[in-house]
């Protein structure tokens, strides 16, 4: 049920005017927003939802200004006769309660995942005799830098680097997919899914040590240095605007790990995750068939503490990694350090297994959500991949990042194409396969 503002109260012979609605999820009115009120006003009252700030993350973008800003704007504009809270991205709800004779939108949701919104809206209305109108698209020079603004001003880091914590506030629960340059961030920030009755998307990027060394074609041994896994930092940013969470794997030694988290917190960098291992990394998926050593949890948390006090601000997280399960000493040693770790100022817990049900994950969630309600937990469903994120949440999961599929998908991919061409010396038979280049160009955003 949606909160109502009203501008007035709708006396006389207004109560017979026809109600339009229209629905805005943007931190700025410009010419595209106005020209779909006029049109409103054409066909009677009109009746403006904003989005609250839960359904536009779910939907395209985090809000620059305040919800209280947004509706504020609004309700200043003459055209605007009262202004509703719309709390999903479906309109279900607010066309129930308001039963509007119009819904208008611009053209644009004609296509794309937002088509979804759209015929959701048309069969709504259609079981009352309502209409939806189309209104053209505004593209123009002012629109277009007004929304090149909105999303630079998102992907500055002083912006970029509360947002996570801010959908965990917000959402409960984030996820996050692997990228490894810019194009796989684009993927990350662009890709979005009409989902049942929600849209779908991912709210953050996990930027792997594993995939960020595979894409170098290096061993996943902690060879790439930092200056060069900064640089892959950089290239996501400079063409993403989503919050990022760093694969920070040991974090060295705590002499070198302060300065690393300086500069991921100057960055924007939302989030490094290390683990409590020490020695030649191995990946933790081998488990015990490699030689792997746990750290000393004093040892660990006077890494942790050294971090925490470098940093500047409360916006960025240093999130403990426990590898108790993957190194089989079991539920009691893993819960014994991630409370260590929490005490020594930790912002989040991510643990880890190797095995191929949630079981031993799920056990552990349920045990350390009995004492600790509040300190988020993350994991990274690679080996247990039939779980989903909704029974991770109910076991009181606050990030799953889905750390190494987009890379793994893409290697069999390139190699077949490389097969193919070998084979048949050309490359038709490869073709059909493949993305059109324009596809992949169109992407990429101009200034």
């Amino acid at each position: 049920m949606s909160t109502a503002y009203n501008r007035n109260m709708f006396m006389g012979k207004d109560n017979f005017m026809k109600t339009v609605y229209t629905c805005f999820c943007t931190d700025v009115i410009h010419e595209g927003h106005l020209n779909i009120l006029r049109r409103a006003k054409e066909l009677g009252s009109v009746v403006v939802g904003i989005l609250s700030d839960q359904a536009m993350i779910r939907f395209n973008r985090f809000p620059t200004v305040s919800f209280e800003e947004r509706m504020r704007i609004v309700e200043e504009i003459e055209l605007v006769d009262r202004v509703v809270v719309q709390d999903s991205v479906m309109y279900d709800s607010i066309i129930e309660e308001l039963r509007p004779d119009y819904v208008i939108h611009g053209d644009n949701w004609k296509e794309g995942p937002m088509k979804a919104i759209r015929d959701n809206v048309e069969g709504l209305l259609s079981a009352y005799g309502g209409q939806v109108v189309d209104v053209p698209y505004t593209d123009n020079e002012t629109v277009r830098h007004i929304d090149n603004q909105i999303r630079e001003k998102l992907s500055m880091p002083e912006y970029r680097r509360k947002r996570l914590k801010q959908i965990i506030s917000i959402r409960g629960l984030a996820k996050a997919i692997e990228v490894h340059n810019g194009l796989t961030g684009l993927i990350a920030e662009k890709t979005i899914v009409a989902n049942k009755d929600q849209l779908d998307q991912f709210d953050a990027m996990w930027i792997s040590s594993l995939c960020d060394s595979v894409a170098k074609g290096k061993p996943d041994i902690e060879l790439v240095d930092m200056t060069s896994r900064f640089r892959t930092v950089n290239d996501v940013m400079e063409v993403t605007t989503k919050p990022i969470i760093f694969d920070g794997d040991t974090g060295g030694l705590a002499e070198h790990f302060v300065y690393n988290v300086r500069s991921l917190e100057r960055m924007g960098v939302s989030a490094v995750i290390i683990e409590d291992k020490i020695g030649l990394k191995k990946n933790s998926l081998f488990g015990t068939e490699v030689e792997q050593t746990q750290d000393d949890i004093k040892h660990f948390c006077a890494k942790l503490k050294a971090g925490k006090k470098a940093q500047l601000t409360d916006d960025f997280m240093i999130i403990a990694r426990v590898e108790s399960l993957i190194l089989e000493k079991g539920k009691e040693d893993a819960l014994k350090r991630a409370r260590a770790y929490v005490e020594a100022g930790a912002d989040g817990i991510m643990i880890h297994s190797r095995k191929k049900t949630p079981d031993e994950i799920l056990s552990f969630c349920d045990a350390f959500r009995k004492t600790d309600t509040h300190t988020p937990i993350v994991v990274v469903p690679t080996s247990f991949d039939s779980i989903t994120e909704e029974e991770l949440a109910s076991h009181g999961v606050n990030v799953v990042i889905y750390a190494n599929q987009l890379t793994r998908s893409a290697f069999p991919a390139m190699e077949q194409t490389a097969k193919d061409i070998l084979k048949n010396h050309r490359a038709k038979e490869a073709d059909e396969r493949l993305m059109p280049i324009k596809d992949i160009i169109s992407l990429i955003d101009e200034l």
